[in-house]
């Protein structure tokens, strides 16, 4: 059996976190420009990583198989 691909733009944005629950840990957006008019405490929390939403996990693992 040949080996799956990844997606290159999954495999740039996702991270799979955990063992057993396996979380997909993503960047938030509307952190790449215009940030003068956005607020320090705005710029702050857009720094975190968030995890995805479980409804969206499945189609994420998909694109991510290894």
């Amino acid at each position: 059996m040949p080996k799956m691909k990844t997606k290159s733009a999954a495999k740039k944005r996702f991270k799979k976190v955990g063992g057993k629950n396996i979380q997909i840990k993503r960047s938030k957006a509307y952190r790449r420009h215009l940030l003068t008019k956005k607020g320090a405490k705005r710029r702050r929390q857009l720094r975190k990583g968030v995890y995805i939403h479980d409804a969206d996990r499945r189609s994420i693992l998909r694109l991510l198989p290894y």
